[in-house]
């Protein structure tokens, strides 16, 4: 397995890690960390940190793979699973807490599955639908809303500035675009399809 895969394979097995700190409620990690009016349990700190260390090896385990000519069916499949699985736990555990409100976790994650559909019904035909760059966006505004959620909303918290509500209906809405926007895009693959 080449090191592309492994980072990828990385991002999978930190899920279950980031989702014990986020959802396990033990005393002496849950220590509210406080700065002024602000507050933040240690243990939401630290699954707020996987998150973004998770996500951040999005892009690094895409950009060595090009690269290096490492590309494989393997990394193909995995990278995206990788994705949509941890942006769909992170936005369940945020439901769970109270961070986030279940609709707009369950509108990001049905567009993911939607898509996932649409890219399994193209590989059955025989293409393959490439990220477009609303779904790069959409990935961006979804990693910096569900980290602001994570953090309590810091920095902005310090001024009542509530950036972590407006971040995620920006994303949600985003991607809802997204979605609508592979779906018109290729909706030829769906008219021709068997399936």
């Amino acid at each position: 397995m080449n090191l592309p895969n492994r980072i990828t394979l990385a991002r999978i097995f930190m899920i279950p890690i980031m989702l014990v700190f986020l959802l396990v409620d033990f005393d002496w990690w849950s220590y509210p960390l406080t700065w002024g009016s602000y507050t933040l349990p240690l243990n939401h700190l630290i699954g707020a940190l996987l998150f973004i260390i998770a996500a951040s090896t999005d892009g690094i385990d895409g950009y060595l793979a090009r690269k290096n000519n490492m590309v494989t069916n393997l990394g193909k499949l995995l990278d995206p699973l990788a994705d949509k699985l941890l942006v769909a736990a992170v936005l369940v555990s945020l439901v769970a807490i109270g961070k986030c409100d279940a609709w707009i976790a369950v509108v990001i994650i049905s567009r993911e599955f939607a898509v996932t559909g649409l890219r399994e019904v193209a590989l059955l035909e025989g293409s393959v639908i490439a990220a477009s760059k609303w779904g790069k966006l959409k990935t961006i505004t979804q990693i910096i809303a569900i980290s602001a959620l994570m953090l309590n909303n810091f920095p902005f918290a310090w001024v009542s500035f509530p950036f972590d509500e407006i971040a995620i209906w920006i994303a949600a809405l985003i991607t809802i675009y997204s979605g609508i926007d592979y779906f018109i895009k290729n909706k030829k693959i769906l008219s021709f399809s068997k399936v």
